[in-house]
């Protein structure tokens, strides 16, 4: 079921803050060029840049908070697609788009399903109110105005223990959707419930034994 429809060419490029940030994390009118010089003077401090049109937004190294969960939600993806027999490439956070998109973001990790291509059928990004880092909230860079220019066909938002969806069309309207497309048999509320669990290894064996039980050919 259809939640919401967004349209990549009204996307803003930046988020409004809801509190203003005293120190600012994007810059403007910065050529394709000068963010390459920018990759090379911050290669070793382990800062993330995303790119769009000139407006560049340095994102500080993830840390415990940011990583645990983005790790808790890859071991919960991993685990239902391996129990399903679904093939899936995991990417990382492979840099994506170049030059001639005028665009660049890496996604906190991003898949290929079922055979390897060029770009990403899913990326997933993770924000937490607790790490030190761009939030949802607190302004920045608009990461759905890339993944739309980027053609991703699906892109989750995890945002402390809630996921949000969202559907490239053909007619590049992103839909913000209730399921996946792409993963459809996936309950998306019991891995943001699972995402939630404070023991990673309990969270992924508690969510793998729940799928298992709920296999259409597991035993009554």
């Amino acid at each position: 079921m259809i939640a919401q429809l967004t349209r990549p060419s009204a996307i803003p490029l930046l988020r409004e803050p809801e509190v203003q940030d005293p120190n600012p994390t994007t810059l403007h009118n910065v050529t394709w060029e000068q963010l390459e010089q920018l990759d090379t003077i911050l290669e070793h401090t382990g800062s993330r840049l995303t790119y769009i049109d000139g407006i560049v937004e340095i994102m500080a190294p993830p840390s415990e908070a940011h990583e645990t969960p983005k790790a808790t939600v890859s071991g919960l993806l991993g685990a239902f697609l391996r129990e399903h027999e679904i093939r899936y490439y995991s990417r990382g956070s492979e840099t994506q788009g170049k030059k001639n998109d005028g665009a660049r973001v890496e996604p906190d990790e991003c898949y290929n399903i079922g055979s390897k291509k060029t770009i990403p059928d899913l990326a997933i990004e993770i924000y937490s109110r607790s790490a030190i880092e761009v939030t949802v909230t607190s302004g920045g860079i608009n990461k759905l105005a890339i993944y739309a220019r980027l053609q991703i066909p699906e892109v989750w938002f995890w945002e402390d223990g809630t996921i949000e969806v969202y559907c490239l069309r053909e007619n590049e309207l992103y839909e913000k959707v209730l399921q996946s497309e792409l993963i459809p048999d996936i309950d998306i509320e019991l891995v943001a419930e699972h995402s939630r669990m404070s023991d990673q290894y309990d969270a992924i064996k508690s969510f793998t034994e729940k799928i298992r039980k709920n296999k259409p050919d597991s035993p009554a």
